[in-house]
């Protein structure tokens, strides 16, 4: 996966600021939008790259959510590390073909206080300077269910 040049390889396409909005939806809420901006940092010489988003909602009036991590290389496929404050950590590990990183939970860990969150499902495009990405959650009694599709552009 790893060049012997090149500690990131293919993660590089992620490198950059990545600034755009998206939608939000579930059975259990209404309807909403928001506004993101997704970080991908690379520390020279490692074959990972730091993780950052951050959302608000529109007109970036109040924040919204917020997620940190890391997307590394992991034998032969590469793995999203993420935390959030609301008390979880997952681990998702995919591979990345056309552009597309298409991600399936290793783990989730949750806190004892942490919402009823059972599963989370990912799915990253990259085409050229647009990233976009689908969300799917399992929530309490709700299955695996679509909840968030974004499109964002490098800055």
């Amino acid at each position: 996966m790893s060049g012997a040049g090149d500690p990131l390889a293919e993660l590089g396409v992620f490198v950059g600021t990545w600034v755009g909005g998206g939608e939000g939806h579930y059975p259990t809420i209404d309807d909403f939008s928001y506004e993101e901006e997704i970080e991908f940092t690379a520390t020279p010489g490692k074959p990972f790259v730091a993780y950052r988003s951050r959302t608000w909602s529109p007109g970036r009036e109040r924040p919204m959510h917020t997620e940190n991590g890391y997307l590394r290389h992991a034998g032969d496929s590469i793995e999203l590390l993420v935390s959030q404050p609301t008390g979880f950590v997952e681990i998702q590990r995919g591979d990345l073909q056309g552009g597309v990183l298409d991600l399936t939970p290793v783990s989730l860990v949750a806190s004892p206080d942490a919402k009823p969150v059972h599963e989370i499902r990912r799915r990253i495009t990259v085409d050229g300077d647009v990233l976009s990405y689908d969300l799917w959650m399992s929530h309490a009694d709700t299955p695996l269910t679509h909840h968030l599709k974004a499109q964002l552009r490098r800055s």
